[in-house]
């Protein structure tokens, strides 16, 4: 079965205080994002946190942008789904660089395999 979607969650270490607490400037950026994959926007939605973070999400057409911010860590967590054709990286990478992370982990998931096997772990009695 192909795959429905391409789901991409970004981990991003080393980002710029100042940015991560920017409800405008992340705004702007997952908003670029968006646009520069070639996505339709449909809805923008983002919550500024006291004393400080970010968290928000781009609804697209082809599913979404999301990220949770936090400035004191230098740390954003990022998800980036798509449907068809669009490359997730090109977005989450748009984001990475304009939040000036020094560090990124990206993994790839796709989406729309049919079931997938989950192990359980046992628990240990104490």
């Amino acid at each position: 079965m192909e795959t429905m979607g391409r789901h991409v969650i970004s981990e991003l270490w080393g980002c710029d205080f100042e940015k991560l607490n920017d409800i405008d400037f992340i705004e702007k950026t997952f908003v670029g994002a968006a646009l520069k994959s070639g996505a339709e926007i449909r809805e923008v939605a983002f919550h500024k946190f006291a004393p400080q973070g970010v968290s928000g999400v781009v609804i697209i057409s082809e599913s979404h942008l999301t990220i949770h911010s936090f400035p004191e860590h230098g740390y954003a967590s990022i998800d980036v789904y798509t449907c068809g054709d669009l490359n997730p990286i090109v977005a989450a990478d748009y984001i990475a660089d304009a939040l000036g992370a020094q560090t990124r982990e990206n993994i790839e998931v796709p989406r729309g395999m049919g079931p997938i096997q989950v192990k359980q772990s046992q628990a240990k009695a104490l």
